[in-house]
């Protein structure tokens, strides 16, 4: 038995951050509806990147998912949803703050429906404040997070994140919320719950230092080519054969290891035994650290290292993990038959269960792949009716 079967999530959601948060659900034995406008679908199925005009990523975001069209915007339709509601647990929205309201669908009229619905609602800045209103996008919320000031080298422009971060860490904040909120429900018997995820403070929510340290010494974290400024040594350097590597000592003895392995560790212990030490002089450290892994060939710095508990690992390029024999071991990506590639890769389930592990069992669907399904099946109407909805556009 998978980790969440029997729990039934309607995914209102588009994009990424919501259809993620059902992703983790659908990876881990969910049933996932997701409710998609007839004829047009989640706009994330005409993003890129493509392979052939087609986009590359639908297959593993929607993966183990049900498709169905359903016009919310329509009284048949927005019944049609609330007989969902019914039979199911958790609902997942993108929508703008207010707009399922506005439609006849706001929280009263869905606990009416099932009085026990979890409702998570994701949005660029939450359910209130002056900018609840604007549209939610990842690069715009990092910024507004504070991440993308702090990112970059100081003489040139900040830099954004080269995915949707924000968004993939608000799917996974949606999820925590809503397994919270079910095991509140059905262990304690709970009521309902709205879950309020905005995409800017899951970031926020991880920069504990950038918070501290302009509250308490009123600094403000510029950009810098290094890590915040909590380990020294912790950065990237180059190797002499040209590899970058990152070498982090988060931790006094760690460092120590680091001085076994320069040879220094008599000269360097004694001046740079505490991390306070180390980051006040945190230039003089990283640069000691530079020279001595320029005159290194990877293979050997890596041998010494290794040897003495340093941690070092080469910065990966995509082709470099794909060649890597310990993602091979894990099985971290999987292939898919696909219709329109032939296969397709994709990241395995995360995390790993020992007893009831996650699995993909297919791929993203096309538009409307499960309407008999969940029409003539889960809610027992007919194949008349069916084909009426189809004609009025609502399905």
């Amino acid at each position: 038995m998978s980790a969440l079967n029997g729990i039934r999530v309607l995914e209102l959601a588009t994009v990424i951050a919501g259809p993620y948060a059902g992703n983790i659900f659908s990876d881990f034995g969910a049933e996932v509806i997701k409710v998609e406008m007839p004829g047009l679908g989640d706009a994330f199925r005409t993003q890129g990147p493509f392979h052939q005009g087609k986009n590359i990523r639908w297959p593993s975001l929607s993966r183990n998912k049900k498709s169905i069209t359903l016009d919310l915007r329509q009284d048949e339709g927005k019944n049609i949803l609330l007989e969902l509601i019914a039979v199911s647990d958790v609902i997942i929205e993108n929508f703008r703050v207010g707009t399922l309201d506005k439609w006849g669908l706001d929280i009263e009229t869905m606990r009416k429906a099932n009085p026990k619905i979890i409702v998570a609602r994701v949005t660029g800045y939450g359910q209130t404040g002056p900018k609840k209103q604007l549209s939610g996008f990842g690069t715009p919320c990092t910024a507004f997070s504070g991440v993308t000031y702090c990112t970059g080298y100081p003489d040139r422009s900040p830099v954004s994140p080269y995915f949707s971060l924000a968004d993939y860490v608000a799917g996974l904040y949606t999820v925590i919320g809503a397994l919270m909120s079910l095991y509140n429900r059905d262990i304690f018997e709970g009521k309902s719950q709205e879950i309020d995820i905005s995409l800017y403070e899951g970031l926020f929510r991880m920069q504990e230092s950038l918070v501290a340290d302009y509250h308490l010494n009123g600094i403000i974290k510029e950009r810098q080519p290094k890590m915040s400024g909590s380990a020294s040594p912790s950065a990237t350097f180059k190797t002499k054969d040209n590899k970058w590597v990152v070498i982090v000592c988060s931790t006094d003895k760690t460092f120590e290891y680091l001085t076994n392995a320069m040879g220094r560790h008599d000269e360097l212990m004694k001046n740079y035994d505490t991390a306070l030490k180390r980051i006040n002089e945190d230039d003089y450290i990283l640069s000691i650290t530079d020279d001595w892994v320029s005159k290194l060939n990877y293979k050997e710095l890596e041998e010494i290292c290794r040897k003495e508990g340093v941690p070092v690992d080469l910065v990966y390029s995509i082709e470099d993990i794909f060649e890597d024999d310990h993602y091979a071991a894990r099985n971290d990506i999987i292939e898919f038959p696909s219709e329109e590639f032939g296969t397709v890769k994709m990241p395995n389930v995360f995390p790993i269960l020992s007893e009831t592990p996650g699995e993909v069992n297919w791929i993203g669907p096309k538009l409307g792949a499960h309407n008999e399904e969940v029409y003539l099946g889960l809610l027992n109407k007919s194949k008349e009716y069916l084909e009426i909805l189809r004609e009025k556009n609502i399905v």
